[in-house]
């Protein structure tokens, strides 16, 4: 992969953390008010994913979205006024944090509702179908969404119709806090497709560049007229379901050991910035290695350390500033809320 995308890809992810750790504060302080699901641990998903889409997509998600919008191209600004309930947010703040929407990005926003994207994403990929255009219907939805009727009517249609449409389960394995296996007979989501002659894959989804590759083999089976695709992306989310959920149904050295060892941060960057061995450390590693070694050694450098701190400061301004703006936002009035309750009364249309 070119240098440029790893870099980008390892900037959204840090943002992403980043902003969603501020966000925790912010509710902490009281700046954000009724639920808050956030998203670290499960970043590689959503990169790996949204960075081999194309902008004529459309992207559906659920109520932990945040990350799937700014990597969409939201400005953070926007995404935290939003979630302060601010008429400077994305949703000019009558969404809140579950329900970001963004029509000139076909960011077709946050679903409340477990199992609510299938349907909504089944659709919009019936009238691409019905237009004959080469946009895919991106539906993202968690491993507790697939015992709800949706997920199984939804996948027959899509794949009756051969419709464009790839499912992505983020399968945290813990739903709500109840862990998968205690919930369904099947705990291997991607095997479920099967039923449907829907081709699937699971894939590590705490390894970005893995999620990417795969993401895009689906992606250019489907927009090659062969219908549906479904992805199931293990992965982890390292707070609770909620800022309300401490998240004390998972032992503690689960937590720890996923934090430690599969964080998707620590591997993006493992996989992005070069390390460069001194002699002694080539010496110690044995003769049989020291020809790969020193391969490492001419490689192009994708990012130096010093890069790497450069754009964690620049990630971190960022979302300073995404604060500023939800902070000086004026609040929605009577007016907008009308507004946004007429905005369809002439009917409904695809954008």
């Amino acid at each position: 992969m070119e240098a440029d995308r790893l870099k980008t890809m390892l900037r959204d992810m840090l943002l992403a953390r980043a902003f969603e750790e501020r966000a925790a504060q912010e509710y902490a302080e009281g700046n954000i008010a009724g639920f808050l699901h956030l998203y670290p641990g499960e970043e590689a998903v959503a990169v790996g994913v949204l960075r081999a889409a194309e902008p004529s997509d459309y992207v559906i998600s659920t109520y932990r979205e945040h990350v799937h919008a700014l990597v969409r191209g939201i400005p953070p600004g926007e995404v935290m006024a939003e979630l302060f309930g601010k008429r400077g947010g994305c949703s000019k703040g009558m969404g809140g944090s579950m329900h970001l929407f963004d029509r000139e990005r076909r960011f077709m926003g946050g679903y409340a509702i477990v199992g609510e994207t299938f349907p909504v994403a089944t659709g919009i990929a019936y009238a691409i179908a019905m237009r004959d255009l080469p946009e895919v219907a991106i539906c993202f939805f968690g491993d507790g969404a697939v015992n709800q009727g949706t997920f199984h009517e939804s996948l027959n249609m899509a794949a009756l119709w051969k419709l464009p449409v790839l499912f992505v389960c983020e399968n945290n394995r813990y739903q709500i806090g109840t862990e998968i296996h205690r919930h369904s007979a099947v705990t291997e989501v991607y095997k479920r497709a099967c039923a449907y002659q829907i081709p699937s894959k699971k894939v590590d989804g705490m390894d970005v560049l893995e999620v990417h590759a795969a993401t895009l083999e689906a992606l250019e089976q489907i927009r090659g007229g062969n219908g549906p695709q479904l992805l199931e992306c293990e992965t982890y989310r390292f707070r609770g379901h909620s800022m309300a959920d401490p998240g004390s149904y998972r032992p503690q050295v689960e937590v720890k050991w996923f934090e430690t060892n599969e964080d998707p941060l620590k591997i993006a960057i493992a996989e992005t910035v070069t390390p460069y061995p001194d002699e002694e450390q080539i010496a110690a590693v044995g003769g049989d290695n020291i020809q790969r070694l020193r391969g490492h050694l001419h490689q192009e450098e994708v990012l130096t350390p010093d890069e790497l701190e450069t754009m964690r400061k620049a990630v971190a301004e960022e979302v300073e500033a995404a604060v500023r703006f939800a902070k000086e936002s004026p609040e929605p009035d009577w007016e907008d809320a009308r507004n946004a309750l007429e905005c369809n009364r002439q009917g409904e249309v695809l954008i």
